[in-house]
């Protein structure tokens, strides 16, 4: 590459507004052995988001941004680029700017400094299945189902009805976002596969929103992710395929749930005072709070009645806490009682796995214990947040704006740019996060293969040889990896964008420049469980 710095010929400025009228022009020519840009490229080379290459998965990075900027601030400066390049030859870009400065280019042709894209969307025709969403009157029971495929949704359409819903139909997750915000429904139906995002971003978004994360989610998926969608606050979820028998059992279960009524919360503790602790912690009128302070009496209890979720501390008289845990198991009528483990006992690597298969959260005794304990059984006992006590609402609010759920968590970053990768690991390496990096696709998928502790993906979209499109699916065709939070990064920051990483199975979506806070937001909710 050779750099040079000259006074400019006359013979290139003359067709120039302010060029033309400087008493001297000094040109800046950078001229690199590259592989050059053919003519046909020439044209558009300097527009935003354009390279020679334009695919996200070209041989060579970078988003197609600097060129632009660079014109942008050459016009600020009363300047202009040019460019001269051949393929196979190499180019030189040469800056022309005045020796002094006589107003920006773009004052004095009129022409505005930046463009606006608005790139055009295909339409996409999904068949329209009329709902209910223009007679739904306040008392109301809705239901809102989340759902592609429209004859499903018209079967659960149909049967809701005869149970007493009013009923509307999303055909993909943003729409269902936005009429739960808006209608905030009695109850959700979820599809896991959208045709624009997973449904566990969509249960995430609605559990992480403090005016939705009261509503029971019905998901719809496979045996397999069960406990990662009761884990999350799913109120129950059903699995494929589906009988009619199934929906309409599945749909009295949440009708019979959102009556309005008490919730009731067991609490198994033998130390009374740790008892009187965890009630003035929680109560409040929605609640209703019975006590055991033996297992065998919690059994007995959870057999008689039925509660909507139990705080279990695992020392007790009698028998253990997995013991307790292991008989709930086997009893199909309690199996699905979200249980949330309070303990102060050091807990093993063993002792956590299986505690992750039986209960529904762990909540450790320390600093932050109150805070947490309160914020898991509001969850699960689907608490509507806005109308506990004040002091409560910051408890909550506060546990979701700290770093707790950081400390430690592996993160992998993923970006060919390493000036990205530093200033990300700097960011997130504050919040005491453990982070690794890869400079393309398929390194990140051998790491995501062998980092068994992997928490969440850092993933740039403009990528060489294999873009971000590609690697997230490539990394959700894997059924271990579907539910590994995957946030993308991309400076492509155009209409449809988001919708296609959504679509290529991102949790997430996050804009180039990358808003430090935002970003921080987005891996607390996606960290929180």
């Amino acid at each position: 590459m050779r750099v040079r710095v000259a006074p400019a010929s006359k013979g290139w400025t003359l067709d120039h507004p302010i060029l033309s009228q400087a008493e001297s022009v000094i040109a800046f020519s950078v001229t690199d052995t590259g592989i050059g840009i053919p003519p046909e490229k020439h044209r558009i080379i300097f527009e935003a988001f354009q390279q020679a290459d334009a695919g996200t998965s070209r041989r060579y990075g970078g988003t197609g941004l600097g060129l632009a900027i660079s014109r942008e601030l050459a016009h600020l400066l009363g300047g202009e680029i040019r460019m001269n390049s051949s393929p196979g030859a190499g180019s030189t870009f040469t800056l022309y700017l005045p020796l002094e400065f006589m107003g920006a280019a773009s004052a004095k042709t009129g022409a505005p400094p930046t463009r606006t894209f608005q790139p055009l969307a295909v339409p996409v025709r999904v068949e329209d299945v009329p709902d209910d969403r223009h007679e739904v009157l306040p008392d109301d029971r809705v239901l809102l189902v989340v759902e592609d495929d429209p004859h499903y949704a018209k079967v659960v359409l149909g049967l809701a009805r005869q149970r007493g819903f009013k009923v509307l139909v999303a055909k993909n997750g943003a729409e269902g976002l936005r009429l739960a915000r808006q209608y905030k429904p009695t109850a959700i139906s979820l599809d896991v596969f959208l045709p624009d995002m997973l449904g566990w971003t969509v249960l995430n978004q609605l559990k992480h929103d403090a005016e939705t994360r009261h509503i029971p989610v019905q998901i719809l998926t496979v045996e397999a992710e069960r406990q990662y969608g009761l884990e999350r606050g799913a109120f129950s979820f059903m699995n494929k395929p589906l009988t009619t028998e199934g929906l309409e059992e599945a749909l009295d279960r949440i009708n019979a749930f959102a009556q309005p009524r008490v919730r009731k919360l067991l609490v198994i503790e033998d130390d009374p005072a740790q008892q009187m602790s965890i009630t003035e912690l929680l109560g409040h009128d929605d609640l209703q709070i019975v006590s055991a302070d033996t297992g065998r009496d919690a059994l007995e209890k959870m057999r008689r009645d039925r509660f909507d979720c139990v705080v279990l501390d695992l020392r007790l008289p009698d028998i253990s806490g997995f013991e307790l845990l292991s008989e709930v198991q086997r009893d199909a009528r309690l199996r699905d009682t979200p249980i949330v483990v309070f303990t102060g006992r050091d807990l093993s690597e063993s002792e956590v796995t299986e505690l992750r298969r039986k209960a529904k959260s762990i909540v450790l005794k320390d600093v932050q214990s109150p805070e947490r304990l309160l914020d898991e059984t509001a969850l699960f006992l689907h608490r509507v947040v806005t109308k506990l006590p004040e002091p409560k609402q910051r408890m909550i609010q506060k546990l979701h704006d700290s770093d707790e759920p950081l400390l430690g968590r592996k993160v992998l970053i993923v970006d060919d740019d390493i000036r990205n990768i530093f200033a990300l690991n700097s960011l997130l390496e504050r919040h005491r996060m453990s982070v690794i990096s890869a400079s393309n696709g398929r390194e990140a998928i051998g790491l995501i293969e062998h980092e068994a502790d992997l928490a969440l993906v850092l993933m740039d979209i403009m990528m060489p040889e294999m873009d971000g499109y590609e690697t997230i699916r490539q990394i959700r065709e894997k059924p271990k990896f579907r539910m590994l939070p995957i946030i993308a990064l991309t400076a492509k920051a155009m209409k449809g964008d988001r919708e296609k990483c959504l679509e290529a199975g991102a949790s997430d979506y996050v804009a180039k420049p990358v808003n430090s806070e935002q970003l921080l937001s987005l891996v607390r909710m996606w960290l929180h469980r």
